[in-house]
């Protein structure tokens, strides 16, 4: 197996303190393909039905005239005394027919994803967050930080004010 590169350790105060080997999900293959595959489906998960009413465009009473009249056999609103007597109904192609093949709200939602496709989605993200191109391409100021990705100690996690953070932050670049 070939040997990956060494990683600065920084410490409390943002000194270095020592090298360790870079993990290796830092190493691993940077897949955008995947990584888009499963946030696209993933986020399918999240959608509420919707559908238009099983009544929509049928609320009227409306009969096709037939053959002989010289005017299409579409279904025609009934009565008189009103512009919309006469009016053809229901189709999709009229005013104030129901829709072409009405949305339902039985339609698949969701979507199941692979574990193991998550996974190496997961792995391609934390990848991705090691190439200091990428990190740049996203917007990320990076310039002043000696190395990407930036490695702290154990220590830190027992800072108890914001402040310790960003003196930290502040002294590692």
């Amino acid at each position: 197996a070939a040997a990956r590169p060494l990683v600065q350790i920084f410490n409390g105060e943002g000194k270095e303190t020592s090298q360790h080997a870079l993990p290796a999900v830092l190493t691993a293959p940077i897949r955008s393909d995947v990584v888009q595959f499963v946030h696209t489906n993933i986020n399918k998960n999240r959608r509420q039905a919707y559908a238009v009413s099983v009544k929509a465009g049928h609320q009227t009473s409306a009969e096709s005239w037939g053959t002989g009249r010289a005017v299409a056999r579409i279904p025609r609103v009934n009565g008189g005394g009103t512009h919309r007597a006469g009016q053809a109904a229901f189709g999709n192609m009229c005013r104030g027919g129901r829709m072409f093949a009405p949305t339902k709200t039985w339609r698949r939602w969701h979507r199941k994803v692979n574990v193991t496709q998550k996974r190496y989605a997961i792995t391609s993200c934390i990848a991705a967050t090691g190439v200091p191109a990428l990190v740049m391409a996203k917007g990320h100021r990076i310039e002043g930080i000696p190395e990407v990705p930036l490695v702290v100690s154990d220590k830190v996690e027992e800072f108890k004010k914001t402040k310790e953070a960003v003196t930290l932050l502040r002294k590692a670049g």
